[in-house]
């Protein structure tokens, strides 16, 4: 059985060391010119993970995103006695190409007598997709993660499992909890997604082979892209093996994008291969620079939002950020997260109820707590490179989608923007081999 596998060294030759707890980004003063790329996107690469182990035969997942969450998803997979082999992509570093050898539904054979131990971390798609997966197979799994993934709600589609007729055990609803599998079994069920879309999508991945028959609480596509996206990728999906090509993920690139825009002019930032599959909805971020007056979580932007919400002090007028209530239960309280922050360097910002409404603002330095959330970490990085004196901590928190950010800050130009970054603690420069979050 294949294992996963590391990068020894970075594509500078040199051996990786850990990030400082604390590092200092210094805004760019010389225009820049560049087009960056970014790893695939993380929703499409758990999605396909999913879909590749459920198909018959070897499915390649080239340009997959190789991250905490997409590793934690490839080693429960493995766990369960799937075999996957990881090879580096020559071409991004927190990429790979990934073969998974399906079973056309059928989980691999096991003689454990004890429940089989999974581990998701953080990742609500790894949780999600998991919860639902494990049902189609024969036996007893436990699937827990980190301290905020087990208060991040699960009841809506534990619910709608237990409907289909599994026996989910959580005394709470959330993570922790043992999942017996019984197989496919042709039944229907209802689930809600006012508190993610990811419910819909674990049924949705499973349903074909479940025989299930799903019906999604008040679905409206424009405000729900994720279901969208899902029902795209369902439909795109080989299910006897083949190649599949993940493309760039869209959140990633809004930081890249949201840079451009902070210094143009005089500098010009784009991303390599932008998508235009309409799979990912932080792909219109371009299409709301500069800043509307009114930007909505529903339906206009996914995760992107957050990029948008730290642009807001340099907007020309008050941008009011709306349908924020599913950023409260993600990684962090991300409404709070990012009003307590942004306050911190000087922005005037409002909070009603699930709102924000930024002001225009002159922004100062400050030092940045990322609550172990990887996108407070990388939408402060963006800020750094145009306001003096942002200093981000627990930075390495990134490695949750996007393991070389902060590499990708400072490598020269046009792969990179060239900025400095420094230790936090010493003001010694950081080498780009000490940028990296593996």
């Amino acid at each position: 059985m294949g294992k996963p596998i590391g990068l020894a060294t970075t594509r500078l030759g040199a051996l990786p060391m850990p990030l400082p707890d604390l590092i200092e980004i210094q805004p760019l003063l010389q225009p820049v010119r560049a087009a960056v790329k970014v790893p695939g996107s993380k929703s499409i690469t758990n999605r396909a993970l999913v879909l590749a182990a459920l198909s018959e035969g070897m499915t390649t997942l080239t340009g997959a995103l190789w991250s905490e969450d997409t590793q934690v998803m490839v080693q429960c997979l493995q766990t369960l006695g799937f075999t996957i082999h990881v090879q580096l992509d020559p071409e991004e570093h927190s990429n790979r190409t990934i073969q998974v050898h399906g079973l056309g539904g059928h989980f691999p054979p096991s003689n454990r007598q004890e429940p089989c131990d999974l581990f998701v971390g953080n990742a609500g798609t790894a949780a999600r997709f998991l919860s639902a997966m494990l049902c189609l197979g024969q036996g007893t799994y436990r699937l827990h993660g980190v301290p905020r993934m087990h208060e991040r709600p699960q009841s809506p589609l534990f619910e709608a499992l237990r409907e289909l007729g599994y026996r989910i055990d959580s005394p709470n609803n959330k993570l922790p909890a043992t999942i017996h599998g019984s197989g496919p079994r042709s039944n229907s069920c209802r689930v809600s997604t006012i508190e993610s879309s990811q419910f819909a999508s674990a049924l949705l991945l499973c349903a074909l082979i479940g025989r299930w028959k799903v019906e999604i609480l008040g679905f409206n596509p424009e405000e729900s892209p994720y279901i969208t996206m899902t029902s795209s990728l369902i439909k795109s999906f080989r299910i006897r093996g083949g190649e599949f090509q993940i493309e760039p993920d869209a959140s990633s690139g809004s930081y890249f994008w949201g840079a451009g825009h902070l210094l143009h002019p005089p500098s010009n930032i784009t991303v390599q291969k932008w998508p235009d599959s309409g799979w990912q909805i932080d792909a219109d971020l371009p299409n709301y620079l500069p800043l509307p007056s009114s930007l909505s979580r529903a339906d206009q932007l996914g995760d992107a939002i957050m990029t948008a919400i730290v642009l807001g002090p340099f907007a020309e007028h008050p941008t009011t950020f709306t349908n924020l209530g599913r950023l409260r239960v993600q990684e962090c309280e991300r409404v709070q997260a990012l009003r307590t922050e942004l306050a911190k360097c000087g922005a005037k910002i409002q909070e009603i109820g699930d709102t924000l409404i930024i002001h225009p603002s002159p922004l100062h330095g400050a030092t940045i707590e990322t609550y172990h959330d990887h996108r407070m970490a990388m939408c402060f990085g963006m800020l750094g490179l145009k306001v003096p004196g942002i200093k981000i901590q627990n930075p390495s928190c990134v490695k949750k989608t996007f393991p070389d950010f902060f590499a990708k800050l400072a490598v020269s130009p046009p792969q990179g923007l060239g900025a400095t970054l420094l230790n936090g603690a010493t003001g010694q420069t950081l080498s780009t081999a000490e940028l990296i979050a593996d």
